[in-house]
């Protein structure tokens, strides 16, 4: 498979050594200081682009590999919000594919069912409150963590009892979600279920990048064969 990688910081250098270790080919790779890229055939002739970017750049980085017929698997948090509806549109409508996922790692989407699972249970037990921690290293500026957003919503949508979440909150009708910076942590999401009994606790500790690295391609490889808005759930059938 020929692959075209849109940011190349650490991320981008670590699914570049997966991607030639399982055999595909780099054909482009487009960084801050080489945009004009987007327009040689190198680039239009990847079949697939693995995007690891920013909020304010993702978009428009979609819309580029689009205009050029290729596929993108992207893993930037922060554009749905604003250009979501419109991705939704090209990609169900107008013949584009993206896969989109705040985390790629296998062991958070292994993690995710299971937080989806536990608060479908927990919804039958008031007594227990919920809350969820972020870690992260401090050269991550976003807050909460796309992963730990999802997460959140995830919880939000199965426990009837929370509304919605936030950060710094006292209302019991949300969902507390805190955020911690320190050394070089690529990352640790920590649910709590807290009762005047006892406490149920589910964490996902990633022990390097490398994870969401190869999960990355993984998806990479499955959007080669699949069309249209994909997501984990349609690459790992929990």
């Amino acid at each position: 498979m020929k692959i075209a990688l849109i940011g190349y910081g650490k991320m981008g250098k670590m699914i570049e050594q997966i991607a030639l270790d399982r055999g595909h080919e780099i054909v482009s790779i487009i960084d801050i200081d080489n945009q004009a890229d987007f327009e040689s055939e190198a680039f239009a002739s990847a079949d697939v682009a693995i995007e690891f970017t920013s909020p304010t750049a993702a978009y428009g980085n979609y819309l580029k590999a689009f205009s050029k017929g290729v596929k993108v698997v992207s893993g930037s948090t922060g554009w749905m919000k604003e250009h979501g509806d419109d991705v939704r549109r090209m990609c169900t409508e107008e013949g584009q594919t993206l896969f989109w996922a705040s985390n790629f790692s296998i062991g958070v989407a292994i993690f995710s069912a299971v937080n989806r699972y536990l608060a479908r249970i927990m919804n039958q037990f008031p007594q227990y409150d919920v809350e969820m921690e972020e870690t992260h290293h401090v050269h991550k500026l976003d807050h909460p963590s796309g992963t730990a957003i999802t997460l959140a919503e995830d919880i939000v949508a199965n426990i009837d009892r929370k509304t919605a979440w936030a950060e710094d909150t006292t209302e019991p009708s949300l969902l507390r979600v805190d955020h911690i910076r320190r050394g070089e942590v690529p990352g640790i999401h920590t649910v709590r279920y807290d009762s005047d009994a006892d406490i149920i606790t589910i964490t996902h500790d990633a022990h390097s990048r490398k994870g969401f690295a190869l999960g990355a391609v993984l998806a990479a490889e499955y959007t080669h064969e699949h069309q249209g808005l994909l997501t984990i759930s349609d690459m790992f059938k929990f």
